[in-house]
């Protein structure tokens, strides 16, 4: 469930919003966002495109385009977006983990895992343990349990990134069996939230 009449609205929004003023780069950022909510895809990374171009410098910050590079299967181009992304925040444990599953289905999980770039300081002890687990020195019951000690914020984290630990294996039952609850049973308001509702649509989870 994408909250379709909800994005639909903000849509329209962003929409006016460029017709009256064109040459805003931060509504094009607002509106691929909500493109990519809406499971369009190649739209989001137009607009993000749009946003660099007219303003070159927020290119470490789109983030969002490096997400929007994954369901396009365009992970060269992901990888490097979130390469770029974190020489600007070197201890972000999501863009070092997107880019591994980005390598993952260019060059497998090995080399994902050996190029696995070095995060010490991300303070969130959920996504400590998700990185962890990504890097091999962790497991999927430990990821679990410090989900569950952090409510349903640590829960949907634990179950969104276990969920793609499995699909970067190929392993699409085990990649569905934590990304449905991630998707239908821990909602939090929050981007990547709206991310696992992307993945249940797109890869139709059921």
């Amino acid at each position: 469930m994408l909250f379709k009449p909800s994005l639909e609205n903000k849509l329209q929004h962003w929409n006016q919003t460029i017709q009256t003023n064109p040459n805003q780069p931060k509504a094009y950022i607002q509106r691929g966002m909500i493109n990519f909510q809406l499971a369009k895809i190649n739209e989001s990374i137009a607009d993000f495109d749009q946003a660099e171009k007219l303003d070159p410098s927020l290119k470490p910050y789109l983030w969002q385009r490096g997400l929007s590079y994954y369901y396009a299967e365009r992970y060269q181009e992901g990888a490097e977006q979130f390469e770029i992304d974190l020489t600007v925040n070197s201890q972000d444990v999501e863009e070092t983990v997107w880019r591994y599953l980005c390598i993952a289905q260019l060059q497998g999980i090995q080399t994902a895992q050996d190029t696995l770039l070095s995060v010490k300081n991300d303070p969130r002890r959920v996504m400590q343990a998700v990185y962890n687990l990504y890097a091999g020195a962790s497991t999927i019951e430990e990821l679990i349990t410090i989900g569950e000690s952090e409510g349903k914020h640590g829960q949907f984290y634990s179950h969104l990134y276990i969920g793609l630990y499995y699909e970067a294996q190929n392993d699409i039952e085990n990649a569905s069996k934590y990304i449905l609850p991630a998707a239908d049973k821990y909602q939090i308001d929050d981007y990547m939230w709206r991310l696992s509702q992307v993945h249940k649509t797109l890869r139709a989870y059921n």
